[in-house]
């Protein structure tokens, strides 16, 4: 064969579409699970403020409702609200179901739903345990069952994307963190998986992790001085993330440019992952 009939491998660049409308979500329902919280907010906005639709989910209809309408007057973007308790399982398809006839179409999941309970080792409670776990983990799963259930009825593919934390690979010394790290650690395996499931079907599976985040969820740091002054010690940026450092990383998952990526744990830490 001569070099005049080979077909050429690398495909031609769109400029126009192709790369221009990377980051374009103009037009995607994006359903987000614990969105008023004040890392769920600044994504939410993040969103909308690029095109999505979104919908805020949570047991506080009066606060996923106030949020809703206030991502409206600020983008002109069409947003919603649903009632939502995770820890009960029964309620999930149906806020989802909600999600389809507000929208008709879920294009991404965005589940921000996280709690912590501090406990010891030796002090660690069944209920708490079962708390912690039936918040982060156990709504995870069903979460993104009832989502691909939908999604892939649709035939559209879509996105899934799950907050963790960078105790989901680092366990922290001194503190009680053993429900909090058990069900972080277990989603990053819940996200590989369900990864491997929905790629045929042009789903992609993604979560973000970041460290102590600016929200009230740590409250607590602030009030131990010593405890916020060992923290920024092992951050190499030398500083506490803000909730917007966060959006960035979920912008990237939610839209076109991350089509190749699947089953991935983006690390949002300041370099701790890296350095420890």
């Amino acid at each position: 064969m001569s070099g005049k009939d080979k077909t050429a491998i690398t495909p031609e660049l769109d400029a126009g579409q192709s790369l221009a409308g990377m980051f374009d979500l103009a037009g995607l329902v994006a359903f987000i699970p614990g969105g008023y919280g004040g890392l769920g907010e600044a994504i939410a906005f993040g969103l909308a403020m690029h095109g999505a639709h979104v919908v805020i989910g949570g047991r506080d209809m009066a606060k996923a409702d106030a949020l809703a309408k206030k991502i409206h007057q600020a983008s002109a973007i069409e947003a919603s609200a649903v009632a939502l308790d995770v820890t009960d399982v029964s309620t999930i398809p149906g806020a989802v179901d909600q999600v389809i006839a507000r929208f008709g179409r879920l294009d991404a999941l965005v589940n921000c739903v996280g709690m912590q309970i501090e406990q010891p080792l030796t002090e660690v409670t069944e209920a708490a345990f079962d708390r912690v776990y039936q918040t982060n983990l156990k709504s995870a799963m069903f979460l993104a069952q009832a989502a691909a259930k939908v999604q892939i009825a649709a035939g559209r593919g879509g996105r899934q994307i799950h907050l963790l934390s960078v105790r989901s690979q680092l366990a922290i010394r001194g503190k009680g963190y053993s429900a909090y790290t058990a069900t972080k650690g277990g989603l990053v395996m819940l996200v590989k998986q369900h990864a491997m499931e929905l790629a045929p079907h042009g789903i992609t599976v993604n979560g973000v992790a970041p460290t102590f985040v600016n929200t009230e969820m740590i409250r607590h740091v602030y009030e131990r001085p010593e405890f916020k002054k060992e923290i920024l010690a092992r951050i190499p940026l030398g500083r506490i993330a803000d909730p917007s450092d966060v959006v960035a990383p979920v912008l990237f998952f939610a839209a076109p440019a991350s089509a190749f990526v699947t089953g991935q744990i983006l690390y949002v830490d300041g370099g701790i992952t890296a350095s420890q």
